[in-house]
């Protein structure tokens, strides 16, 4: 339905957009305010740190962005999806290209639950105004770009560096359960053994 309306109707006047708004606050609980955008991201991101480094440089650190995490963000219903991403970036100090990151549009019809990947040129809180309040209708996530190769030449050296640290502290992580597994099998199989040289 709403793909059927972008496609009849590409902007609204000042009026239907007062309309629409208005209809959107009559119909949510949380007035003047939309939950437009949900972060789902899975790599760590590089944000720009207060803290300077050698030779005065803005230092950079990387993490992982907490999962549901939101902040107020001001847009127009002329912004497009670049614009939004950019602006959201810049909101929580994320360093990062903003070429790194897409916008996609869930939709949730029969049970079914569908995603599609926005234009660039697509302007989401346009698209929101014609779908309404309900989440289940049409929301908007925040991923990385789904290119199916991780494109490494796009990320800097401490931004390397950290997934090799990320990476060794999650191997590290794995072997240490492994022999946690291990040593609790060997001491199963011990007092199994010695239950039956106790029978014999």
């Amino acid at each position: 339905d709403v793909e059927k309306e972008r496609e009849v109707r590409k902007e609204f006047s000042r009026e239907e957009i007062r309309q629409r708004i208005e209809q959107y606050n009559s119909l949510t609980k949380d007035y003047l305010k939309m939950t437009l955008v949900l972060m789902d991201l899975r790599r760590p991101v590089t944000v720009r740190g207060a803290q300077r480094g050698a030779g005065g440089a803005m230092m950079r650190e990387a993490f992982y962005l907490p999962r549901g995490v939101d902040n107020t963000l001001h847009i127009s219903s002329e912004n497009t999806v670049q614009q939004v991403i950019t602006a959201l970036l810049n909101k929580f100090t994320v360093a990062d290209n903003p070429a790194k990151y897409a916008l996609y549009k869930r939709c949730r019809r029969d049970e079914q639950v569908y995603v599609c990947k926005l234009a660039d040129g697509e302007k989401p809180l346009f698209l929101r105004l014609v779908a309404g309040p309900d989440l289940d209708t049409l929301s908007f996530v925040l991923r990385e770009q789904q290119t199916g190769e991780v494109m490494w030449d796009a990320f800097s050296i401490p931004e390397l560096r950290n997934f090799l640290r990320i990476l060794d502290k999650e191997e590290q992580e794995q072997k240490e359960a492994i022999i946690r597994r291990y040593e609790a099998c060997r001491q199963r199989l011990q007092e199994a053994m010695r239950e039956i040289r106790g029978s014999l």
